[in-house]
Parts: structure tokens; sequence; C-alpha cells
């Protein structure tokens, strides 16, 4: 049995706790959060990921939580049809697509470790501060160990915690990173800021399809997070993008501002079935976000040191792939970790596995990852598009789909394998 710290409590932590412990190693989970709650606007969990949850045996609390997804579409600003295409179930996939509340999804997840790894090994308020790996050799056995500082914030105390591996997914700003690439700098700035809100609002194109609206220049994210209630009216998530020179030195995360002043630079996108500006305006609270990433380094694994999440792979929100490759990362680490003794070489085999395909879905969302056709549309259209842009070859357009499921892994013949029996 492999003892495993994860420091992080997050999406990618908890689900790599929990596969870990069903593949029979004993795991502590420590997160920073003195008492986590529901937090957070939206969150898209693409099939190829609901399939660990589904393996988890989460599929019932997922549907509890969120809405099955079955459509997303692009648009020009003026809400003129770019390309549409079924999603999760409405295409065929094994699995579904959800589209929940992150803090909804995060306490789901918090639960469910807690009923199976048992309270006593899920930590709250305590944040890691660094490492030390030990190597030393009594009476001619080895003893290995990696031994992780973390200070409870409850009480300002360090308490230090050995293990056989720590993992570090503590998020975009993680502790655990910064120790092995020291000179990586600040996260990586994209020119972009995004202002995210949720409000109850009546649900629009049956209710579970996602539209992303706009270009380069302004772009709006819509989608709903739960059904529709008996008077038709569901929570609405909206993602607001707009160019902005931002000081990562100085940059504000997670700032609260007034959702008027958003709305106002919508107050012409009005489809009918939607008028995205109004429904900006309506909402209690906006956030604001600088979109960053951070560049993809050759190395997660040093000794029985690995990362994970965003931790490892910081990327942009476009596609929809953060919290999926998370999950798809605690899969892959138990199954890694999984009928064998020698840990340094199995967390070389997770990092094997996943930091190139994760790599280049860095980089293709510094490209706007599928969201890009919506600019080819905005540099080609002559204004004689009226009911669906036809200024680019549909064509051309499927393709763009489907070349960034196949990349992110999510696209249907690579689902109906993981499907089939054995």
């Amino acid at each position: 049995m492999t003892s495993v710290t994860i420091a992080g409590g997050g999406i990618g932590g908890l689900v790599a706790a929990m596969c870990l412990h069903d593949a029979g190693h004993e795991v502590d989970v420590f997160e920073s959060v003195v008492e986590p709650s529901e937090l957070g606007v939206g969150i898209n969990v693409l099939p190829h990921s609901v399939r660990v949850l589904d393996d988890l045996g989460l599929l019932p609390a997922l549907d509890a939580a969120g809405v099955r997804t079955e459509a997303l579409a692009f648009l020009s600003r003026d809400g003129i049809r770019i390309w549409e295409e079924p999603r999760g179930l409405a295409a065929g996939t094994p699995w579904p697509q959800f589209s929940i509340h992150r803090g909804k999804l995060q306490m789901l997840l918090w639960q469910a470790a807690l009923d199976r790894l048992g309270p006593e090994r899920c930590h709250t308020g305590m944040r890691l501060t660094s490492f030390k790996q030990k190597d030393s050799q009594h009476n001619g056995d080895i003893d290995d160990t990696v031994t992780a500082t973390f200070q409870d914030r409850r009480s300002g105390v360090d308490i230090e915690v050995a293990s056989d591996v720590l993992v570090g997914a503590d998020g975009i700003h993680s502790a655990v990173r910064q120790q092995l690439h020291p000179d990586q700098g600040l996260p990586h700035p994209s020119g972009l800021v995004l202002w995210r809100g949720a409000v109850r609002a009546r649900a629009f194109l049956g209710g579970r399809t996602m539209f992303m609206a706009g270009d380069d220049g302004q772009k709006a994210v819509v989608y709903p997070i739960s059904d529709p209630d008996d008077d038709g009216m569901a929570l609405i998530n909206w993602v607001a993008e707009r160019p902005m020179d931002v000081d990562m030195t100085t940059v504000s995360w997670n700032r609260e501002v007034d959702p008027a002043w958003v709305a106002d630079s919508f107050t012409e996108w009005d489809y009918g079935w939607l008028d995205v500006g109004a429904l900006i305006a309506s909402s209690d609270a906006a956030y604001e976000f600088p979109m960053v990433d951070r560049h993809p380094v050759d190395r997660w694994s040093f000794g029985r040191v690995t990362l994970l999440g965003d931790a490892a792979h910081p990327m942009r929100p476009n596609g929809s792939n953060g919290s999926s490759q998370a999950i798809l990362d605690g899969e892959a680490l138990a199954a890694a970790l999984t009928g064998t003794g020698d840990i340094p070489a199995a967390l070389t085999a997770y990092e094997s596995a996943r930091l190139e395909p994760t790599a280049k879905l860095t980089l293709a969302n510094r490209q706007a990852g599928p969201e890009r056709v919506m600019q080819w549309v905005a540099e080609r259209c002559a204004g004689a598009c009226i009911d669906e842009h036809t200024c680019v070859d549909s064509a051309v357009l499927e393709r763009e789909a489907n070349a960034y499921k196949q990349l992110a892994g999510f696209d249907l013949a690579t689902l109906q394998a993981m499907a089939e029996p054995g």
C-alpha cells in the first residue's frame, strides 16, 4: 500500500484521492480552505471525464446537481449561427456532458471523498508551504519518503506530513510547482479578461444548449447549470470576454464588479430568444478573472513528487477542458501507482501519459481552441449571411470541431473505444 499526500482539495485533487483510494492506496487530502463551500459559477465536464466520475459511482449525483448538455452553438455577435453540433448523449457518446455550478461539483466531490476516505483523512485549513525528500540508508534498508510542511491556517502552526508520494494539486499558484520550477515566473497573460456570473432567467433553446457568440474583440458564453423549474426558469451561467491589458504583478483575482458595467458592452446583443445584455445586467454579482495560463514545463515528476490539474497544466478555458483534464490526471495517476513498488518510475510513467497531451491542449487553447471559427467568420463575412453563416464552408467548421475533440480526447471514436469491454 502506497501512502499519498495530496496538496489541494479541488476537483482534480479530490478525484485523484478517490481513484487512489479505490485502487487500494492510503490517501490524505490537505485543502487550504478552512470551510469548503459552494463558491464560483458554471463549469463544463466533458464526456471523457464523466466516464471517470461514472466509474466512481457519481453519475446520479451529477444528474441531481447539473444539466446534461445536448448542444453547442457558435454564433456571430448578431446571433446568426456559425456552427452547431450535438453534445453528450445527443451526439452518440457513451457518457453525457454536464454543465454544472462549480461549487456544487466541488461539494459533491468533497462529500464523496469524505464518505470514501473518512473525515480523518480530509484536512481543511492546511496550506502547503514547502516539501523535502529524504533518501537515507538504515541497516541496509532504504527509507524513501517525502515530507510536506503545511501551515494550519486556524492556529498558524506548521505541521509536517511524511508519505511515499506528494501530489501537488494546489492550482495555478501551486507552491509545489514553484518549488520544482522556481524560475517559472508569473502566469502568462492572454491580453483578455473574463467576467462571470450566474442568474435565474428563462430557459432558452430547450434548456440544454450552450452557446458562444462574438469574436476576438468581444465574446459571450452562456449555458444553463440547472434544469428549468415549473415556471420555465433556470440558473443561467454567463461569461463575458474582452481584450484588456493586465499587470500580472498587481492583478486582483476574482474581483467583484458591477454587472451593469459589464452589461453595457452587450446592450445590442438581443437575439429574441435571449437578450445577453439584459441577462448580465439582472445578475446580483459579476466576478473578474484575467485569462491566463502557464507555459508548459518539461517535467512534472521529481522523485516522489508530482503535479496534477492546474498545478501541472493551467490552461485557458477555451474548449471547456481545464477541469476535465484534471479529472483524467487523477485516473492516470492511480493507474500508474497501482501494481508497482517503484514510485519514481510510476510517477514518470504518469507524466509520460499526461504531460504531452495537456501541453498540446494548452498551446491549442492559446489559439482560442475550437472557438477560433468565430473569428474566421468575423474576418470573412461580407454581411450577406442572414439566417446562417455560409462564409466559411461547413466542412471546414466540422473538421475544426473534430480536430479539437481528438486533441482533447473526447471525439466519438475514442469514447466508443473506451466503452468497449476489456
